[in-house]
């Protein structure tokens, strides 16, 4: 079964450097709301890669129950028959500054074991992508051997959202706005997807940078 793997000189970090101290290179992977990163993680994984999402993660990490246990003590009222009622939590998150941070600490210090975790699952061999909304904003970008963003500029972002969410374009611009500018993403990566077409596009443009930054083995 061949398998894709990364060009050696895309892979600059050594265990000791990379997230978590893994063995084998790591791709960020990510974008802006909008520009389309699902799909590509989809097109990526048709293509042999893993992905490593990590808004799953953190969605593995609240279905434990020492993760229940956290919230009924910080937010006792987010607790609805023995599950965690998220609207509640998140009115919780946004308008109580401790109460985000509480979580945020308990969920992030929760992360590396979650992905470990997840990464003994795979192949050995297997070429990792972790799908990460803030790679930048959180400085994980420091520890993945290459970046990639999933690129459509910020006009395309506002008409994809307002098709997608029902929104008007007040909304969807303020929602944007509220994320790091994906042309400030677009300079820090090392490579750019672009998707600004259709989905045939952002097939072409995703093979392109396969065969630019992998080998199949």
């Amino acid at each position: 079964m061949s398998f894709l793997k990364l060009n050696s000189k895309y892979c600059k970090l050594t265990p000791e450097q990379r997230l978590y101290n893994l063995d084998r290179p790591v791709i960020g992977l990510t974008g802006g709301i909008a520009t389309g990163k699902s799909t590509a993680s989809s097109i990526l994984a048709s293509h042999g890669a893993c992905i490593i999402d990590a808004d799953a993660l953190v969605k593995e990490i609240y279905k434990k129950n020492e993760t229940k246990i956290m919230v009924s003590q910080i937010v006792p009222e987010a607790i609805c028959d023995d599950q965690i009622d998220f609207k509640k939590l998140r009115e919780a998150f946004f308008n109580d500054g401790k109460v985000k941070s509480k979580i945020e600490t308990f969920i992030y210090s929760r992360l590396p074991n979650q992905f470990l975790e997840t990464v003994n699952t795979l192949p050995s061999n297997a070429l990792i992508i972790y799908d990460v909304p803030l790679l930048f904003e959180k400085g994980l970008d420091k520890l993945v051997d290459l970046t990639v963003v999933v690129y459509a500029p910020k006009e395309i972002q506002v008409q994809r959202l307002i098709k997608r969410d029902r929104v008007d374009e007040k909304l969807a611009k303020k929602i944007i706005s509220n994320q790091m500018d994906i042309d400030e993403k677009r300079g820090l990566a090392d490579f750019v997807i672009k998707n600004i077409s259709d989905i045939n596009d952002l097939n072409v443009n995703i093979e392109k940078f396969l065969k630019t930054t992998t080998t199949q083995v």
